[in-house]
């Protein structure tokens, strides 16, 4: 049997300029170069496509139509739209890319004579997911005040009477809470999945992991994807005059 091992944070591999280097760092950079590689490869297009472009046409086309259905405008949909793609391709392939084969099997002998893996799935680092929700919060608040400018405040603070009060100071604890659903579900989701591999590795390391990195494969997109249509359908509440 193997010997199972499990952070729950990220492993440190060294420093550079006095910043700590990690292996969801790593996995980060290789994720984002993954998504360099797509857009490089997708920047020649053609009257008669190959199969990756119309691949890649389906894809952005299918999010398009999605965002401006929800958020019911074409203008809304072109300025929200890069925001909502972007999220979900780099969840996507974050998520997916700790599956390709040897990621997980390099490992990296640290200045304090330890072993750890150099790479790891970049969103079973919590750092990672709070900085995507951070970035999902923002925009959502951004939103808000553009479309309805300084009204979109007494969605939390209302003075017309007790009951707005209250319902307001739910609504800005709802949202601040948001910070904490979007970072947690997805790190929890993601690590989980890594924890249940890894024990399924040290026990039965032949055949029995594969249906498993399936389901994992599987749960990876939809992560993506839930995340991606929680931004799109919040954004949409907070544009929308508030009654």
């Amino acid at each position: 049997m193997h010997e199972i091992h499990i952070s729950l944070g990220s492993e440190k591999l060294g420093t550079f300029l006095g910043l700590p280097i990690t292996n969801t760092l790593l996995m980060t950079l290789l994720g984002t170069a993954t998504l360099f590689l797509i857009i490089f490869l997708s920047r020649n297009v053609s009257l008669l496509p190959n199969k990756f472009q119309v691949f890649m046409e389906l894809l952005i086309g299918g999010i398009f139509n999605f965002v401006k259905e929800t958020l019911e405008s074409v203008s809304l949909a072109k300025k929200y739209f890069p925001l909502i793609a972007t999220l979900f391709l780099s969840i996507v392939v974050a998520n997916l890319i700790h599956f390709l084969p040897g990621v997980h099997s390099i490992l990296f002998l640290t200045n304090e004579g330890k072993e750890v893996a150099l790479l790891r799935g970049a969103t079973s680092d919590l750092n990672v997911t709070l900085a995507l929700a951070l970035i999902s919060f923002v925009s959502i608040e951004l939103a808000g005040v553009y479309a309805l400018g300084f009204s979109y405040a007494k969605k939390f603070v209302n003075l017309d009477s007790f009951l707005g009060f209250v319902i307001g100071i739910i609504d800005l604890f709802s949202e601040a809470a948001r910070l904490i659903s979007f970072s947690f579900r997805l790190f929890g989701n993601i690590f989980a999945g890594e924890v249940v591999i890894a024990i399924i590795v040290a026990f039965i390391p032949v055949i029995a992991p594969v249906p498993m990195m399936g389901f994992e494969f599987f749960v990876g997109i939809i992560q993506a994807a839930i995340f991606a249509l929680l931004t799109l359908f919040f954004i949409k509440s907070a544009v929308t005059p508030h009654h």
